[in-house]
């Protein structure tokens, strides 16, 4: 009952919905700095796509051999390249080479080391470095390369005769390499705040929230609404504790009480174009067909057959970086076991569509050649 004869107005209650996603993370941050780093190391860690995409490279640029260049050394060398360690847990130069180009696409450089043993006889294993923790300069020769340690304490100039580096992108500007995922922070920011947001719809309009109100009928019922609706209130709560437990509870209430779904009738934001917007230009820039990456777009079978050519002209190039890394490490284990003959890296074709072509181009070849001495044959039966 209202004592004072007039209506109370209604409390307006607002609620502000906070949003926890922390986007510092992604703010482009000065080139060669720790934060740069660990800024790639965050877009690894928050986007699947982006490490899948760095995975599916380091495993399509194949396998290689060491070939020497004297035959009867060449089990020797197999032997090396099969069973060298590589840090603490890896063994044989295809691990070695996998960790490498890891390291390679991420930062933009990738830094190594050809352990030998105390008396420098052999190599005793080969140890791919955290490349963030270095810094390159050069020395009073512009071709000269200085590779110094960064430590807490002191910054120590390292030995380059043993070591092993690579920079990703070189320009004049960066010298010492740029990550293949420079320039993608600000468009998986985007993706990240996307995905951010679609969890919190879920959350309001997925997670089903009800409202019971309850409407007195006279002035008897105003007089106990408070009590009536602190019950209904308890035993709406005692109906749905025990749900959770698979018990089933009924609630029965006297009076005009209505109950209704909080969010039922909203509907959840279409985001497939923008998300599938940005995914194209994270793909584009790690030159990954979608299909590759389980992403079902529409395409013709002419257009994978392209992007296919381009994934593989990208994969010659990440070759061409490997090469004089992996040709340096047999040199250099053939020469402490004196051995003075050359030693080439012969890489296997990138997938069976090369093979098929190099079938078919032998094919062609014979065929051609056998018709030009058949002519050759019927010219000179005719003379």
């Amino acid at each position: 009952m209202n004592i004072l004869g007039r209506k109370k107005s209604a409390q307006k209650i607002t609620a502000n919905a906070e949003r926890s996603f922390d986007n510092s993370l992604f703010r482009l941050a000065p080139h060669g700095s720790a934060v740069e780093y660990s800024l790639y190391d965050a877009l690894r860690a928050n986007l699947p796509i982006i490490d899948a995409a760095i995975g599916k490279i380091v495993r399509l640029t194949g396998g290689f051999r060491l070939k020497a260049e004297d035959q009867s050394v060449q089990p020797q060398l197999d032997r090396f390249a099969m069973e060298v360690p590589v840090g603490i847990s890896g063994v044989s130069i295809n691990t070695f080479a996998d960790m490498y180009l890891d390291s390679l696409l991420t930062y933009g450089k990738a830094i190594a080391e050809i352990l030998t043993d105390k008396n420098q006889r052999t190599v005793s294993g080969l140890w791919v470095a955290d490349s963030t923790r270095f810094r390159i300069d050069t020395g009073p020769d512009k071709t000269d390369l200085r590779i110094t340690h960064i430590s807490d304490k002191n910054d120590t100039l390292l030995n380059t005769d043993r070591m092993l580096y690579t920079a990703l992108n070189p320009s004049p500007r960066h010298p010492e390499g740029v990550s293949v995922l420079r320039g993608l922070p600000s468009l998986s920011n985007i993706l990240m705040r996307i995905y951010e947001c679609i969890g919190q719809n879920f959350d309001r309009v997925g997670n089903v929230r009800y409202a019971v109100t309850y409407n007195p009928s006279d002035d008897a019922d105003k007089a106990f609404a408070k009590e009536r609706a602190m019950e209904i209130a308890k035993e709406w709560s005692s109906g749905m504790n025990a749900a959770k437990s698979g018990n089933v509870k009924d609630f029965v209430a006297v009076g005009d009480v209505q109950i209704k779904v909080i969010g039922a009738e909203n509907q959840l934001i279409d985001t497939e174009v923008p998300v599938r917007q940005l995914l194209e230009q994270l793909i584009s820039k790690l030159s990954i067909p979608p299909f590759l990456l389980g992403l079902n777009w529409s395409s013709t079978e002419r257009m994978s057959s392209q992007q296919a050519d381009i994934l593989t002209s990208e994969l010659e190039y990440y070759r061409r970086l490997l090469t004089p890394v992996l040709r340096k490490i047999g040199l250099t284990f053939l020469r402490l076991n004196g051995i003075g003959c050359d030693v080439s890296v012969e890489w296997a074709n990138i997938n069976l569509q090369d093979e098929e072509a190099l079938a078919k181009a032998r094919l062609y070849n014979a065929q051609a050649e056998q018709i030009e001495l058949l002519n050759q044959e019927t010219k000179g039966g005719l003379c």
